[in-house]
Formats: structure tokens, C-alpha cells, sequence
């Protein structure tokens, strides 16, 4: 299969793109938000955290003043993920609330840097969807391929295409968390070259590969060599598909992805 080169791996990793690293791999960390992006809306599965939240006239312990009341929502958003992504639950619900966990992060990076792109707003309603629907149990409504959205694009489809072969290939049942920290950071990737340029995004294209390959290890390791080889095969049918797509003029416009199978 062809293996294009990531155009940003040998570039270099701005302060900004360092810290970037270090909040989508952490759970809660959260730094102080500008006051010109307006609050979350929370509604549905996520009305708890909002409730909390404003019924509360004083700071608490452990929710510090530079706290907006967005940025304890998603704090608070997070916290109730855990519940789903133990190990009793199913593989579909970790994985979604991996998800959900990974598009809030990307949420709390942009408040951190004072974004005033509408991604990071985008991210928290995706998180917050998927939390109402885990709470509700119906993850099995929630589409294990989705398009890529408008503020984003198809930048590595052979990533896009391993990805994409795991799910279809049941892969989330062995790496339910590198599959989506995966998916997120691939969209992340793309949308911070189209609003900052390829100097923002090498260091998530990386990340991204790097959970693919651990999905993609852990899946071998628990298949048999047939099995192995049918992934290989869906991988280079979706390559095929995805290679026309790529969006070499670094332009985000969304992307329709079909499932093979």
C-alpha cells in the first residue's frame, strides 16, 4: 500500500503545540480561559454538570477562581465519562467516551490559548452528545464511522484508512482508547493546519499514528493470521478510496466518509 510521508514530522514543535500534547493526553488538566468566548451551552445528558454548577453562589475547593463556569462543565463532563470507560463496560461505550473525553480536551486546549475558532466549541457539543447518549444508553445509535467535520479535513487518508479498516474490523473491541484518542487527534491535526498552518499540526499527525500503531498491534495480537490479512486487505480497499480525497491544498471543508462494509 502506499504510505504517503507526513508533510509535517520533521518540522519543528512550537511552545504551543507542546502544550497542546500535553492536554489531550490528560484528563482534567485546564488552564484559564479568555473571556471573549461565550459559554458552553449544556443541555441533556450534561444537565447535571450545568446544575451543579450554577447553584453554586461561591467558588468551591476544588473548583479555582480562574475557572469559567465553561471550563468546570467540561471538568465536570469528563468525571462522568469515567463511569463509561471501565472495563465492565462494553467496548462501544469506552470507546465513546474516550471520544467524548479526547474532543473535550481539544475543547480545554483551545480555551487555553484563547482561541477564537468555533472548533473548540464544536468539540465540547460533540462530547456533550456523546455523554447524553451514554447516559441514556443508546451508544448503539451513535455511527462508529462519522464524517470528518466542516472545520477539519482528510490530510493522512492512510491513517484515515487504517482507522477506519480497525472499526469495521471490530478493532475497538481491543483498543477502544488509542482507536478514538486516535480519530480525534487526526481531526485536530487537520483543522489546526487550515487555521495555523502545518507547523500546528505535525505533532498530532504523530500522536495519531502513534495510537494507530498500538491499535493496530493490539488487534494483530489477538487475531489469527487469516483474520490479520482481511484487515490488511480493508486497509488498502480504503486507502484507495480515501487517496483522492486528500486534501493537499491544506483546505478544511469536511469530508463524507462511506463505510466499506
Amino acid at each position: 500500500m502506499p504510505n504517503p510521508a507526513n508533510k509535517a514530522a520533521h518540522y519543528k514543535q512550537p511552545i504551543t503545540a507542546l502544550l497542546s500534547t500535553v492536554l489531550f493526553l490528560t484528563m482534567t488538566s485546564v488552564a484559564a480561559a479568555g473571556p471573549h468566548i461565550p459559554e458552553m451551552t449544556v443541555t441533556h445528558g450534561a444537565t447535571h454538570c450545568a446544575n451543579d454548577i450554577q447553584t453554586q453562589s461561591q467558588p468551591q475547593p476544588h473548583h479555582p477562581k480562574y475557572q469559567s463556569t465553561r471550563q468546570r462543565a467540561m471538568n465536570c463532563m469528563l468525571k462522568e465519562l469515567q463511569a463509561y470507560q471501565q472495563e465492565n463496560m462494553s467496548a462501544r461505550q469506552q470507546y465513546f467516551a474516550y471520544k467524548a473525553q479526547a474532543w473535550l480536551n481539544y475543547a480545554i486546549h483551545q480555551d487555553s490559548i484563547n482561541s477564537r475558532s468555533s472548533a473548540g466549541q464544536q468539540a465540547a457539543q460533540a462530547a456533550e452528545t456523546i455523554l447524553t447518549t451514554l447516559k441514556n444508553g443508546k451508544e448503539q445509535d451513535l455511527n462508529l464511522i462519522q464524517d470528518i467535520p466542516s472545520n477539519s479535513a482528510l490530510m493522512r487518508p492512510d491513517l484515515w484508512a487504517t482507522l477506519n479498516a480497525l472499526k469495521d474490523s471490530g478493532g475497538i473491541e481491543s483498543a477502544p482508547r488509542e482507536i478514538a484518542f486516535s480519530e480525534v487527534a487526526l481531526i485536530w491535526a487537520a483543522t489546526n493546519q487550515c487555521e495555523r498552518g502545518w507547523r500546528e499540526s505535525g505533532i498530532h499527525f504523530r500522536m495519531a499514528d502513534r495510537w494507530l500503531e498500538q491499535a493496530r498491534e493490539a488487534y494483530v495480537n489477538t487475531h489469527d493470521s487469516q483474520t490479520n490479512v482481511a484487515l490488511e486487505e480493508l486497509i488498502v480497499s480504503y486507502y484507495k478510496q480515501y487517496e483522492t480525497l486528500d486534501a493537499s491544498t491544506d483546505s478544511c471543508r469536511g469530508q463524507v466518509l462511506t463505510p466499506i462494509r
